[in-house]
């Protein structure tokens, strides 16, 4: 069942943000660009079997792993709605979905 992949603003502008730290950090695209297909493939493993993401407390809340983030996603009736990228070497009392 493939269903359309929706970002949010917030996923959006949070890949934009660890895409262009790691960018400035290493004064390199390379690593930039191997996350955002990593980034990529998970979206496309999503949409072609979205239950495949860890449970959570909220039913239709579930979270994918990339490297050290979390990729926040709901499925919904229609399409999968991307919540969130979460570096979980963060604090998790900032989490907010």
């Amino acid at each position: 069942m493939v269903k359309r992949i929706v970002w949010s603003r917030r996923a959006k502008d949070e890949r934009r943000e660890i895409l262009e730290y790691w960018h400035q950090r290493n004064k390199s695209k390379v690593y930039s660009k191997k996350l955002f297909r990593l980034f990529q493939l998970a979206v496309y493993q999503i949409r072609e079997n979205p239950t495949m993401g860890k449970s959570t407390s909220l039913k239709s809340i579930r979270i994918y792993v990339i490297k050290d983030y979390l990729m926040f996603y709901e499925i919904l009736e229609s399409h999968i709605l991307i919540l969130t990228i979460w570096d979980s070497r963060q604090n998790p009392v900032k989490l907010k979905l």
